[in-house]
């Protein structure tokens, strides 16, 4: 019989118990639902509402229903709906009707919105741990290749000269950004629903504050209908894992086209890398691409379930039940992307004098020039129109900034001096850029500095 069987003259049609159960999916809740079970059992004996011999035999019980569960001998029974159910019943299978007693005084309700608090708190600690571990990859790669000259780009057309360990220290402020993100999403994820009930409370002389200490909670829901309801911290964690999955995607994205031949820039390791069925000679950069294919999976969790949750009204509903798939397949395709991302990177070989070689190209110093001349005083806007036309007149010949003397720049300004053939240097470009946070050595040296200390901070 059903928890709820007593008012009810006949079962449930077979489609309707298979289609409103949960077990299939929320059993992974049972470390969780255990370790709440526990600390309401022990808050009720406190409290004087069940007896010590009760709250001794239903410990007792737990434990070896989790032993049951971790050896995988559980008798689990789908047609009891969720994980709450088959433990409950498998307790008072145990340990006579003082297993149904640990029900008083508390809801599925609250008993599974609990589940979710303590588990995503453990999850959110563990995404947090690993957005660390990829940064700090970040930081090794780019102090390993503090100088190397890359070009830099906008529309994907080269721009200017930048350093490579820029453009990688631009992803490590991304993810400290998600850091954040994550670490306040875990605040809000720290209080406890239980004792909210079905969503009105308990007359029952329980003690919410004692439960959420002992389950190392920071605090409790100050209204019982809302604890019930709330999914804001689900929604939060799904927006947070998204906007990080943007991150990784454009990295995987920017992975994929310099390990083109076109580019050239980097290789990738065999251990992250496939091959063709039939076309002998490729590496196929497939982990990169199914990072960046992943992000879509997580969007479709967070969309989904902003759309179950818009239109539901106090308190609880089983379209609240949706919740669990979509938070956990995105824990799920995070932490994979996540520990993929830190291995990629880690082995992933960059080709120096190809980045460098590239830098020059593109004419991706103009701007060099033409700042060359504004700080002579001649007026920007004019500037720019002399390195155009002096950058037209390479291209009709074949020829790079580079490849100019000082009397092919005399020809077009009697402003250039022969320092600017150093200046249209890529390596001189790139040093130039000393404002903060600019491409320059020292700034990206001060970024890394910075970078490593955040890290030391946990």
């Amino acid at each position: 019989m059903k928890l709820w069987g007593g008012r009810f003259r006949k079962n449930a049609d077979e489609r309707a118990a298979s289609f409103t159960a949960s077990l299939s999916f929320d059993r992974r809740l049972y470390p969780q639902d255990l370790q709440g079970s526990r600390a309401h059992a022990r808050m009720l004996g406190r409290c004087g509402i069940l007896s010590e011999a009760d709250v001794a035999a239903i410990l007792g019980g737990l434990d070896q229903v989790e032993v049951e569960i971790a050896g995988g001998t559980f008798p689990w029974r789908p047609e009891l709906e969720d994980i709450h159910t088959n433990v409950e019943r498998r307790l008072t299978e145990l340990i006579g009707p003082a297993g149904g007693r640990l029900h008083t005084a508390r809801s599925r309700n609250d008993q599974v919105a609990l589940d979710m608090h303590l588990y995503m708190k453990e999850v959110l600690a563990g995404v947090i741990a690993w957005v660390r571990r990829v940064q700090g990859v970040i930081v090794d790669r780019a102090e390993q290749h503090l100088g190397v000259v890359m070009p830099g780009y906008t529309h994907l057309q080269r721009a200017q000269p930048i350093l490579f360990s820029h453009h990688l220290m631009a992803y490590f402020w991304m993810l400290e950004r998600d850091h954040a993100r994550l670490a306040g999403c875990l605040n809000r994820t720290d209080q406890s629903p239980l004792g909210a009930g079905a969503l009105a409370g308990t007359s029952f002389p329980i003690d919410r504050g004692m439960v959420a200490d002992e389950l190392g909670l920071a605090g409790i829901y100050e209204n019982s209908i809302d604890a019930v309801s709330d999914r804001d911290f689900l929604l939060e964690f799904l927006a947070d894992a998204s906007i990080l999955m943007v991150h990784l995607s454009r990295l995987g994205e920017e992975i994929v086209l310099w390990s083109t031949a076109e580019f050239g820039y980097v290789e990738l390791d065999d251990a992250f890398a496939t091959g063709s069925s039939i076309m002998p000679q490729k590496k196929n950069p497939d982990v990169a691409e199914l990072v960046r294919g992943k992000a879509g999976r997580v969007f479709g969790n967070l969309v989904g379930l902003l759309s179950t949750v818009k239109g539901l009204p106090l308190a609880y509903h089983s379209d609240l039940q949706e919740d669990k798939e979509a938070v956990f397949e995105a824990v799920d395709t995070i932490e994979a992307v996540l520990e993929v991302t830190a291995g990629m990177l880690a082995t992933l070989q960059v080709k120096e004098k190809v980045m460098a070689d590239a830098a020059g190209g593109g004419f991706s110093t103009a701007t060099e020039v033409a700042d060359y001349l504004a700080r002579r005083g001649m007026p920007f806007r004019q500037a720019h129109e002399v390195v155009g036309r002096l950058v037209l007149h390479c291209l009709e010949r074949g020829r790079s900034l580079t490849d100019l003397d000082l009397a092919d720049f005399r020809g077009f300004s009697e402003a250039f001096e022969a320092d600017i053939v150093e200046a249209v240097k890529p390596e001189t470009a790139a040093a130039a850029k000393t404002s903060a946070g600019g491409a320059a050595p020292e700034r990206v040296a001060e970024q890394i500095a910075a970078a490593k200390r955040r890290l030391g901070a946990g």
